[in-house]
């Protein structure tokens, strides 16, 4: 379990302003936490807030880094996966505050062989819960080739 605040950027494939997440802080079989700043030049940051549906975003970027984390822990690549869906996103605030760090949790609920997932997600600032969600990811083998294969059935 890794339990030091490293970059993330070895964790996952989003780059550049896509990357909303900052900093792994531990990462384990069936959990991951880490760290994400909010930032005014961000993308949909409005006013002095990221709006609190991005919480989502989060939520699956963090996911992401699990996944990598266990693929490289594999000897593998990190690959991409996708967002499916969530249930019950429960936000107790309408935005992030610009300076805010936050603390974002995932719990690996379900880890299909089929790469199907279900993870319990939290947001925290300062140890206070702001958000909460339980999200449905997917991570094909080769994410590539599933693109591909979408593409030429025009899914």
């Amino acid at each position: 379990m890794l339990a030091v605040a490293s970059s993330v950027e070895a964790y996952i494939p989003h780059r550049g302003a896509m990357r909303f997440i900052d900093r792994l802080v531990s990462l384990g079989p069936e959990h991951v936490v880490v760290e994400a700043d909010v930032r005014a030049e961000q993308l949909f940051v409005q006013g002095e807030q990221l709006p609190a549906w991005v919480g989502v975003e989060l939520m699956a970027q963090t996911i992401a880094a699990w996944a990598g984390g266990q693929a490289l822990g594999r000897g593998e690549p990190v690959r991409i996966g996708f967002l499916l869906g969530t249930r019950r996103y429960t936000a107790d605030c309408t935005g992030f505050s610009v300076g805010t760090v936050l603390t974002i949790e995932a719990r690996a609920e379900l880890v299909a062989d089929n790469g199907l997932g279900m993870f319990a997600c939290r947001i925290l600032a300062a140890g206070v819960e702001l958000a909460r969600a339980h999200v449905s990811v997917f991570e094909p083998k080769d994410g590539q080739s599933y693109l591909q294969e979408l593409e030429g059935t025009g899914a």
